[in-house]
This record gives structure tokens, sequence and C-alpha cells, in this order.
């Protein structure tokens, strides 16, 4: 057996031809489970992550496009413990190569809870491993672990080669766009419509957490990463950016002479 049906593509209620099935050896694990403890059982790690394109691999520094990117790390989950960070780009987990972000995913998954297994990533430009030892993603999932000093005057950047404008983050302006008053960082106070920005989805009342791999301290501090990047020929720069309580890395070209 090479695999099990579980749905057909039809418009009419009758087969096409075309139809849907789940791997046997995945069914075997889910029917051990299943026997042993009455219900599925899947390693869990605690990131959240993206495909690392062409673009997003040029700001890094890598050779290739290839790995998982971690956009953010749970903070009470196996991932947090073993030292994991936003900006991390995990290229082996447990031995086996993560070619595409979907790959690490199933491979956490099928993975042993309570297992320690090694983790290797490249951050800031530097290979290393570290080890984590999973969870059980459903557990997690019971508790609700999963989708989990002030400065008042601060300084304003604006890139105009980028086509944005910030802040840094005071408790009158997380009041002003409705955030958590301890809330602390860079926020987007204005996205040039039509500029390199607005086009990547870049929208006021975002808040940048990371340039590449680094924390982002204040707008100052984003002005001076900015500019080096620009001094450097580099075609762009890559940001973690915080919307509506979730993060992803986004890259953003200069703008052309």
């Amino acid at each position: 057996v090479i695999g099990i049906n579980t749905a057909i593509f039809s418009q009419s209620g009758g087969s096409v031809g075309i139809g849907f099935a789940i791997s046997s050896n995945l069914a075997k694990r889910v029917t051990q489970q299943l026997a042993e403890y009455g219900t599925t059982r899947r390693g869990w790690l605690g990131v959240f992550i993206q495909e690392v394109t062409p673009e997003i691999a040029e700001s890094l520094g890598l050779d290739e496009a290839g790995g998982a990117l971690v956009s953010s790390v749970n903070d009470k989950s196996p991932a947090k413990a073993a030292g994991l960070e936003p900006g991390d780009v995990i290229t082996s987990f447990d031995g086996k190569k993560i070619d595409r972000m979907r790959d690490l995913p199933r491979i956490v998954a099928e993975t042993d809870i309570g297992a320690t297994v090694d983790v290797e990533l490249v951050r800031n430009g530097s290979e290393m491993t570290v080890q984590v030892t999973l969870g059980e993603l459903e557990k997690a999932e019971l508790v609700g672990l999963i989708g989990e000093g002030e400065q008042e005057t601060g300084s304003a950047e604006s890139f105009d080669k980028l086509g944005f404008a910030v802040e840094d983050l005071t408790a009158a302006l997380a009041e002003e766009y409705g955030l958590d008053p301890e809330t602390r960082g860079v926020i987007v106070t204005e996205v040039v419509e039509g500029g390199p920005a607005f086009a990547k989805g870049l929208e006021v009342g975002n808040i940048i957490k990371r340039f590449g791999q680094r924390r982002v301290e204040d707008a100052a501090d984003l002005a001076k990463s900015v500019a080096e990047t620009q001094e450097a020929g580099r075609a762009g720069v890559l940001l973690l950016v915080e919307s509506d309580g979730r993060e992803r890395f986004i890259q953003i070209g200069f703008a052309k002479e």
C-alpha cells in the first residue's frame, strides 16, 4: 500500500480521475498512536516560520535560498528554552535537511515527543547547532500556548529610498494606535503610496522588531543599519515586522535612481 485515498476532485459528485491521498507511512504512524494512546501525538517546537526567498537570502548573506526562517518564538516553547531566536534560519532538524519551509513542520510532527535532537541553523552569518527537547503539540494547544521603563519622547526617521518613516514607540503613540501601553520598539508612522515599502505590504502602525537578525533598539538604530546597508551596495533591507500580534519578515528593496 502506497497511500490511502482521502478525497477526490469533482464538480458533479462523480469521479473525474483526480484524487488525493496520504502516504501509508503517515497513516501507519497515526494508527499506532491511536491504538496506544487513543489520540494522535505530534512533536511541538514552538516557532512561526516562513519561506526563505532569494531576496531574503540575499539580505541575510546566505549562499542560497533554503531552510526555514524563524519569524517568532513562543515564550513557553521548547524552541525558546533551546535559545532559538527570530531571524534564525533552520537548515537541519534531527539530521534531516530542511530544503523548504514546509519540510520543518512535517519532520517535527513525526519526531518522538520528549526526544532531544540537534537543530542546525544560521544566525548572523554563522552556522551553529542547538539541542531542543520536543514538547507535545496537542498539549500545547490544550493549555493555550499556541498563538500567544517608559520613554515619553522619541526620535523619528524617514527612509526616502524605502518609502516609509518611523518613530520610537512611546506610551502616547501606543495609545494612539490602540497598542498595549507597555509595548516598545519602532513604529511605522508613514508609508509612501506606490513606494517599495507599500509594494511589500508595510502599513502604518506596524512595529519593526528586527533588522535582519539583529534587534532594533530605536529609530536611530534602524536608521544607522539602513545607511550601512545602502553604503554596502545591498539591494534592500530585511525587516521583522509585527502586525495584529503576528510577526513576519519582509524584504524591501531600495528605490532605483
